[in-house]
């Protein structure tokens, strides 16, 4: 009796630690699958995370884009309005001109006054007329065109593109008028000229001029800018930002040091 009892609870006793063991096993596969759920869990996460940092990075990339086309239209916007503004204030000292010398005596009539002789119209102050009629004969030859005329004539062949006729005009005029308030002006537009040529060792030159003989003008930043231009058509790239950095220094706050910081962090 004894023997069968120990015959019946021996297997019994045999199966308890494989049951336990099963047992273990189901936990560590139900751990493993809970697991794996996590992980795919983080990866859609993650996925979303990135597909949102996309959108974002190409918003941001879109809304930069669109900041600089503004940045270039409002620069050209500027250029235009100072560009009309000068005009207009160049045709405005024009009128100005002509208006002074209608006004002027003509020697049509009676003979100026025993002892007296016309003053030298080179020697005129800028904006005023020379003595008597504009183109009468006066000792040494006929006198040159009055100041504006002259330097509103070149500059007009310059805006139409006749550069050859412009630098002629330019180089009369400092030839006639050397130390004006628009000198130095007519010595940064025969640079531009050469530049429009694009002789550009020619135009450095210019502008190198202008540096040397009006230290002074209000030209110098641009004249930085445009000489900087063309040393890198030339291939002197080391060189141009040499001036690149100039202009931003000295004249942060001008439109030319605008255009240097373009030039020195191209896009």
């Amino acid at each position: 009796m004894i023997r069968r009892v120990l015959i019946a609870v021996l297997p019994l006793s045999l199966s308890l630690p494989a049951l336990a063991a099963n047992k273990d096993m189901e936990r560590l596969q139900m751990q493993v699958i809970g697991l794996q759920g996590q992980i795919t869990d983080l990866q859609r996460v993650m996925e979303e995370h990135l597909r949102e940092l996309k959108r974002l990075n190409e918003a941001l990339a879109e809304q930069n884009a669109m900041v600089k086309r503004a940045n270039q239209e409002q620069k050209a916007q500027d250029e235009a309005l100072q560009s009309s503004i000068k005009d207009l204030t160049e045709r405005l000292g024009e009128v100005r001109e002509r208006i002074q010398s209608s006004a002027q005596p003509s020697y049509g009539g009676a003979p100026p006054a025993p002892g007296t002789a016309p003053s030298d119209p080179g020697a005129a102050p800028f904006g005023s007329p020379a003595p008597g009629v504009p183109g009468a004969p006066q000792p040494g030859g006929a006198p040159p065109p009055a100041p504006r005329e002259l330097y509103s004539q070149a500059y007009a062949d310059y805006a139409r593109g006749n550069y050859d006729l412009a630098i002629q005009g330019f180089q009369e005029y400092l030839k006639n008028y050397p130390s004006t308030d628009f000198s130095d002006n007519a010595q940064y537009w025969i640079g531009e000229c050469l530049y429009g040529k694009q002789k550009y060792s020619e135009a450095i030159e210019a502008w190198n001029t202008l540096l040397r003989d009006f230290p002074s003008s209000d030209k110098l930043p641009d004249a930085r800018v445009k000489k900087g231009m063309s040393l890198e058509r030339l291939g002197r790239r080391s060189q141009a930002l040499t001036e690149y950095r100039y202009v931003v220094d000295r004249y942060p706050n001008t439109q030319a040091a605008r255009i240097a910081r373009d030039k020195l962090n191209p896009q």
